[in-house]
């Protein structure tokens, strides 16, 4: 039995019976025959990557799709739940599966798992057991039915969260009774880059050189401004089938990267709902053959960076007098500087330089509606007197975990010495 992996699009081979079996058939031969019946047959789109296998009476099936597509709900109770994690790099997703014995609602009703620690850099060989606690579920879009996705958080056998557990951490902050009176909304647009998978090298872009300046990219339409929008596309209608609370998405400055929005999402959900988002497009970069990145700088010059701005309010923010509270927040932020800026992704000091509508990663600033500053106030809110701000800092690898948490701990429970206070509003020029 041949095989072909067709990659976006669905061939449909039509041959005439022939006594000749598929394994008589040569390479020479099969590559004729695929010229042949490629100049009979329309070539069909398709979001999907199909194996096609050619049976020796010359009709072709696709047995590996109908079994992915296989509904198993009139026949069992039983449900797929795979349960995803961070990797010891801090960024990287790791997941496996597991039978569970009916549907579920609520993480709680699932059990702990473990694995291996040592073979993904967070435990020792000779204690390598982590175990996993359920935290959010979403709907699988890749099983369907009742299947599910699980984010959960990892610890030590003795309950203890391990050192790349963000989670636990931004649980506890926001569980103070403070930041949940505030009810913290936060809007996280996260940026990444498509590369080509064996050159490393931005999708669309000649292999070795570089494609004509920005400027035409920015949420551009046609081939040669658009390269993989499917993706995006493929991506955005996965996030709401999950039940993730994606806002949007759009064509970004650089020629192959794109960002998506997610949000309003109160206090911890925020994270849940960026690390379910960035597996689903893991998962779906991975059928497509296409390598996803989140470096804050792929590719060196005159290029725009990557980034995961992160829009930020409170309930007193949102309220009559709100831009004074605003104000307030930003005052903080300009405190803590280099503790947000050491939590905000690696490799961020590549792409806040202060060019590519970036503030320098040395100096905080804030403007209403510049895009070249640290912290971003929107024209509206300036206007109503009430509304949110945009921390323009983090880096497209962030952890939204450590960043939303960040800045509700900054800005809700962090208090700044009066000298201090005094010192950054008179440099800021805020009146608070």
């Amino acid at each position: 039995m041949a095989q072909i992996l067709a990659p976006s699009v669905q061939w449909q081979l039509k041959t005439k019976q022939t006594s000749m079996s598929a394994s008589s058939i040569t390479p020479k031969m099969w590559s004729s025959l695929l010229l042949k019946q490629s100049s009979k047959v329309a070539v069909k789109s398709s979001a999907k990557f199909r194996v096609l296998a050619l049976k020796s009476d010359g009709s072709t099936i696709n047995r590996m799709e109908d079994l992915l597509n296989l509904d198993v709900t009139p026949y069992t109770d039983k449900i797929i739940a795979e349960y995803i994690w961070i990797g010891g790099s801090g960024i990287d997703l790791r997941s496996k599966s597991r039978t569970i014995s009916k549907p579920v609602e609520h993480p709680s009703e699932l059990p702990k798992w473990n694995y291996d620690g040592s073979s993904t850099g967070q435990a020792p060989g000779e204690d390598s057991e982590v175990i996993l606690y359920p935290q959010a579920i979403f709907k699988d879009p890749f099983r369907g039915g009742n299947n599910i996705l699980v984010i959960c958080d990892a610890y030590t056998p003795a309950g203890e969260p391990i050192p790349t557990n963000k989670r636990h951490r931004a649980a506890e902050i926001f569980s103070n009774k403070k930041v949940v009176d505030e009810i913290p909304w936060y809007g996280i647009e996260q940026e990444y880059t498509l590369l080509q998978t064996n050159v490393k090298w931005p999708l669309g872009w000649p292999v070795g050189a570089y494609p004509g300046p920005q400027g035409p990219y920015y949420c551009g339409v046609g081939a040669d401004k658009s390269f993989g929008r499917d993706i995006s596309d493929a991506h955005y209608k996965a996030c709401l089938y999950a039940g993730i609370n994606i806002s949007g998405t759009n064509g970004e400055v650089m020629p192959g990267q794109w960002e998506y929005q997610v949000g309003p999402s109160v206090g911890i959900e925020a994270g849940d709902h960026i690390w379910c988002s960035r597996y689903i497009l893991e998962r779906i970069t991975e059928q497509a053959g296409v390598v996803l990145t989140l470096d804050p700088k792929p590719i060196e010059g005159d290029w725009n960076g990557a980034g995961c701005h992160t829009n930020y309010s409170t309930k007193s923010m949102r309220e009559e007098g709100g831009f004074d509270v605003i104000k307030k927040a930003i005052l903080n932020l300009s405190l803590r500087h280099n503790e947000h800026i050491s939590a905000y992704g690696e490799g961020n000091e590549r792409r806040l330089t202060g060019k590519h509508e970036t503030a320098s990663i040395n100096t905080f600033s804030w403007g209403v509606a510049n895009r070249g500053c640290s912290i971003r106030v929107g024209r509206d809110t300036e206007k109503q007197g009430k509304g949110y701000l945009e921390d323009r800092r983090p880096a497209s690898n962030m952890d939204p975990y450590v960043v939303t948490s960040l800045l509700a701990e900054t800005t809700l429970l962090w208090e700044p010495t009066l000298e201090a206070e005094a010192l950054a509003a008179q440099k800021l020029s805020l009146k608070v």
